[in-house]
């Protein structure tokens, strides 16, 4: 009698076991960066943002999503993900901002306001909040068939890196210097100097090719791209943290998805937005250490270097936002409010681009 007990049991049991693995029901995921898997945000994005998604859902085990992960261009190249998450391609991704500075003009906005805050921290918040209390960043991204989820800095603060030696601004001048978007402008501040466009997996080869003498980029990335073996000197000039990264969703997915689900999505992309600004200040330090291990030399540019170059510079944060108030949106408003954030925030800028609209 036992024994049918315990079949009886067992049967009821081989009966329940199927219906509660299907009571979630699964929804697929296809994320897609043209950037390689060991890229900071990517790697963050499969060891945080998924795992986190994960988690929070399986708490109410009503949806559970199905990731298919596509990076290092399998799908699109790093300048290709706008166009990749509008047409479907992928259904959420990792959009570089940079590459876009027509379509997603407002997304500029950090960028244009260089030599303030070398904090991804507080720009990632900043230029999130800016974008969830003016209209335009997302609308941008709506007219890209998308839907804006949180924005991403994965850089502590540009600075120089170059094949030969440099102690000062005077070093640079007449040089040829790779950067990427908004960030080429900045040369426009230093005598003689002329930028080449090119991504970042581009500038081990630019340097070691001599197609530039120096690149923009940021510690962290140096360490990982290897920056020192063809640029071993460094020139820490500050030029601030910048958002170059939003996690954006396809709009047709999107409308599709369960309210729960979505709900979920913007919640972790919120965290994701903390968690990969406080690695990257986690590791600045860290991978100044590693490029100097590597062979590579840091000098530090002095504050008068600094300030004269800021200067020098036509002021591109107005230019922005009257090119933004000239299409009906609010472009000056946006500034000065970022620059009020970042002032709450306690930092002073070498120069205050809004005083001088």
């Amino acid at each position: 009698m036992k024994f049918k007990h315990l079949l009886t049991a067992a049967a009821v049991a081989a009966c329940l076991s199927p219906l509660s693995a299907s009571a979630a029901e699964k929804i697929k995921a296809v994320v897609i960066d043209g950037y390689p898997a060991k890229a900071m945000w990517v790697k963050e994005f499969t060891g945080f943002f998924i795992p986190e998604v994960d988690k929070r859902l399986a708490e109410k085990g009503n949806y559970e999503m199905d990731w298919q992960e596509s990076y290092g261009g399998s799908i699109v190249k790093p300048k290709g993900v706008l166009e990749g998450v509008k047409l479907g391609l992928g259904d959420i991704g990792i959009v570089t901002t940079i590459f876009h500075s027509s379509k997603l003009p407002s997304q500029a906005l950090a960028a244009v306001t260089p030599f303030i805050a070398a904090d991804a921290r507080v720009v990632a918040k900043a230029v999130d909040e800016i974008a969830k209390e003016f209209p335009t960043m997302q609308n941008e991204f709506a007219k890209q068939n998308q839907v804006y989820l949180a924005t991403g800095v994965v850089l502590d603060t540009y600075q120089m890196f170059s094949s030969k030696a440099v102690t000062s601004m005077k070093d640079i001048e007449g040089g040829k210097v790779a950067g990427a978007g908004m960030n080429l402008r900045y040369l426009e501040g230093v005598n003689g100097a002329a930028g080449v466009r090119g991504g970042l997996t581009d500038f081990y080869s630019m340097l070691q090719t001599g197609l530039v003498d120096h690149a923009m980029l940021w510690p962290e990335a140096a360490k990982t791209f290897k920056i020192a073996e063809v640029a071993p000197h460094m020139l820490k000039v500050d030029l601030g943290a910048v958002n170059s990264k939003t996690v954006t969703v396809n709009a047709d997915y999107w409308k599709k998805l369960p309210d729960e689900v979505k709900e979920v999505l913007q919640e972790v992309a919120v965290a994701y937005r903390d968690h990969v600004a406080s690695v990257a200040m986690d590791r600045a330090a860290a991978s100044r250490d590693a490029y100097v291990a590597a062979g590579g030399t840091v000098v530090e540019v002095s504050a008068e270097d600094r300030a004269a170059w800021a200067s020098a510079m036509p002021n591109i944060a107005a230019e922005w936002a009257k090119n933004l108030d000239d299409k009906g949106e609010p472009g000056t408003d946006m500034l000065k409010a970022y620059m009020g954030k970042l002032a709450e925030a306690g930092f002073a800028p070498t120069r205050d681009w809004a005083s001088e609209l």
